[in-house]
């Protein structure tokens, strides 16, 4: 005799092979098994935040990063900052869909009346309106946005820590999609390939601006201060193998009363490196 035999008087005689301990499919008791918490998706992290144009005065919205949300995992040498389930650089350029105006977060409100004159003659009068309703950005789609970003600092006469700072993040931009292909992909080498070469045409460009600029722009410069600087430009002349412009500004971080521990400390490493690639080199001679 089954437990349940007997339930067939009830009409639910297909009960009556039942286990008493087996939990059933779909059942939400107490002894039911958690579900997996879900993974945040790049969305949770986003909203729309609204916006009025400098230049055309008009409204609109813009995906926005929520501010807390993001946990910050990591760095870069460059000081690239890397967050957990999502990439907020993807979401640092404010486009204006109607007229075309685009700037970093940091500088789209500030905008003189000659700066706007020439963006509405080079951009916003070819410029085609956009219907920005997108819940994310792919990689593509940001690095368009920030070379639109770079079109319109170009033509407004950005200072060059502007045009640099826009090329350092259009760099680490680029250094997140390369980390994001996938590798099964047929063309993943090939793809690869392009957009680190891409990645270095930003680094070079972003080091000749930073340069330009320490000669000519005071401190903060794109909220940094001297050595937080000087360490950036330490790090990508390194990378081209520009060792005595790299040493020299080391040097300077590590002697410089101004500087803070931990960046002094972040220098001491960067000579390490420094020195090891020189020898490298002389090795090679």
């Amino acid at each position: 005799m089954g437990l349940l035999d007997g339930l067939g008087q009830f009409g639910l005689g297909g009960l009556e092979g039942m286990n008493i301990y087996e939990t059933q499919a779909g059942a939400k008791g107490q002894d039911a098994a958690p579900e997996a918490p879900k993974a945040p998706q790049e969305q949770d992290f986003l909203f729309d935040k609204s916006f009025q144009c400098p230049l055309c005065d008009k409204e609109f919205k813009a995906r926005t990063v929520k501010i807390g949300k993001a946990k910050l995992v990591g760095t870069d040498l460059d000081l690239r900052p890397k967050y957990e389930n999502i990439d907020m650089l993807k979401y640092d350029v404010i486009l204006c869909p109607n007229c075309g105006y685009a700037a970093l977060s940091r500088y789209f409100k500030f905008l003189t009346a000659v700066q706007a004159t020439k963006i509405k003659e080079a951009i916003s009068r070819s410029f085609k309106p956009q219907a920005d309703t997108k819940e994310i950005y792919t990689y593509d789609e940001a690095l368009e946005r920030y070379k639109l970003t770079l079109a319109n600092a170009i033509v407004k006469l950005a200072k060059p820590s502007e045009k640099a700072y826009i090329c350092l993040k259009t760099a680490w931009l680029l250094r997140g999609q390369a980390e994001h292909l996938d590798p099964a992909a047929p063309d993943y080498t090939k793809k690869k390939e392009e957009v680190e070469a891409e990645e270095n045409e930003f680094l070079r460009n972003a080091l000749e601006g930073f340069l330009a600029a320490r000669q000519t722009e005071g401190y903060p410069m794109c909220g940094m201060d001297e050595s937080t600087v000087d360490y950036l430009i330490a790090v990508t002349a390194m990378r081209f193998e520009q060792f005595d412009v790299s040493s020299k500004l080391v040097s300077g971080i590590i002697v410089s009363p101004g500087a803070n521990p931990r960046m002094k400390e972040k220098a001491r490493d960067l000579r390490e490196m420094l020195m090891a690639k020189i020898k490298e080199q002389q090795k090679k001679r």
